[in-house]
């Protein structure tokens, strides 16, 4: 690699930091800069839902790198809390905030995606809250302590950790879905539902098909959320998890493709040479599914940014990993391989009453996806069974007497 490259990374989370990372696992011994728009180093976010809210963890225990790790001693030059406003692809440079001006020979979008706004009146009004960033916990953190009455608008996975949080804590909960059933992107509705009697057991009240009109306030703060069908729900704190949009903005005004999210190839390029996207803004092909996607999740955010690092750096092989998700809420830790879009059954392995079980989408005999609810070494074989593309007798897929770990050996 020339030591007079010098290679950008736009984003300093997850995926940012390890794009660098890997840059200089790979060899590369030009210039590395990390650029983000906050005050942190790169930190991990999936705690912020969890444990951070629960008071359990510190802001520093979530960062990426500490110690003999940080990016210093990997020779990255990390720049917080200047965003970049513009870049060039004619001249290969990029604008800071602060006027800095950055040439570079390579680039990387790890820009991530934005909190989904609400758009309803008194969407404003302090008590109202979203979950993206280290900031946004820190903020939620401490209003949960004195708010008695929450309302969570959303039932994905972040939703439902938030409720789970406060309900331990020991608020009162309810959470609004405008679907038939929560996690309705992630999971079957039978899945759903084990889900949703998870948190009804736990004393979380649900609203399933029901969306928000408006919420209403008492001198600028939050006092009830008004439903579509006419229901009043007293509140004092409101968290709306309604997804995110991805940041390419600043692609789309370089000239680059854009369609929800940059669009990439399986080697993490765009539509024009020397730049690259990796993360939640990164709108892929995945050929181990066999089709585009933009993911959200923390896997895809670590190992496509560290796929994608090492084409910048020359090693050219493909990102197709199978997706990987996972959840904790309450004691039970829920985990899904793949982007099932069509099955024709379900098989259980373990009795979904005990909360310890998983279940295999089958299609054609083969299985396409995978979900283990604390079950989490079956996840292991569903991969392999996911990647042959083998038929399997759902019978033996299913039969708790047979060590799953030969079910593979069976192919």
């Amino acid at each position: 690699m020339s030591v007079g490259q010098t290679y950008v990374v736009i984003g300093a989370g997850q995926a940012g930091g390890r794009a660098v990372e890997a840059m200089r696992k790979s060899g590369f011994q030009g210039r590395v800069v990390l650029i983000g728009d906050e005050g942190h180093p790169p930190y991990e976010r999936p705690p912020l839902s969890k444990d951070f809210l629960l008071g359990k963890v510190d802001a520093a225990s979530t960062y990426l790198f500490k110690g003999a790790d940080d990016l210093a001693a990997q020779d990255v030059e990390l720049r917080l809390d200047d965003p970049v406003i513009a870049v060039s692809a004619d001249a290969q440079l990029v604008r800071l905030g602060s006027g800095n001006e950055i040439a570079f020979d390579r680039l990387m979008f790890a820009t991530g995606g934005r909190v989904r706004e609400l758009r309803v009146p008194g969407a404003d009004l302090d008590g109202v809250f979203y979950l993206r960033n280290l900031a946004d916990a820190v903020g939620l953190s401490a209003a949960l302590q004195s708010a008695e009455r929450i309302v969570v608008i959303g039932g994905g996975f972040l939703g439902l950790e938030v409720a789970a949080v406060a309900r331990q804590l020991r608020k009162q909960v309810t959470v609004l879905e405008i679907e038939k059933c929560v996690l309705g992107r992630a999971l079957a509705p039978e899945l759903a539902t084990i889900v949703t009697d998870l948190h009804r057991d736990r004393g979380t009240d649900f609203r399933l098909e029901t969306a928000v009109a408006a919420i209403e306030g008492d001198g600028g703060r939050v006092r009830a959320v008004v439903c579509t069908d006419g229901v009043s729900l007293a509140a004092d704190l409101v968290v709306a998890s309604i997804g995110i949009v991805p940041n390419d903005m600043l692609a789309r005004e370089a000239g680059i493709e854009v369609e929800n999210g940059i669009l990439v190839n399986e080697y993490g390029e765009t539509s024009r040479a020397n730049f690259y996207a990796a993360g939640d803004v990164a709108n892929h092909m995945n050929h181990a599914v066999g089709r585009r996607m933009r993911l959200e999740s923390w896997q895809n955010a670590q190992n496509q940014a560290m796929a994608v690092a090492k084409v910048m750096c020359g090693e050219r092989q493909p990102y197709a990993a199978i997706p990987w998700f996972w959840s904790d809420q309450f004691d039970v830790n829920v985990q899904l391989l793949g982007t099932p879009t069509e099955w024709d059954e379900i098989c259980f392995r373990g009795e979904p009453a005990s909360l310890k079980f998983s279940a295999f989408y089958l299609k054609d005999d083969k299985v396409v996806a995978a979900a283990a609810f604390n079950r989490s070494n079956d996840m292991r074989v569903a991969r392999q069974l996911i990647a042959s593309g083998k038929s399997i007798d759902p019978a033996v897929l299913c039969d708790t007497a047979l060590d799953i770990r030969k079910i593979s050996q069976l192919l």
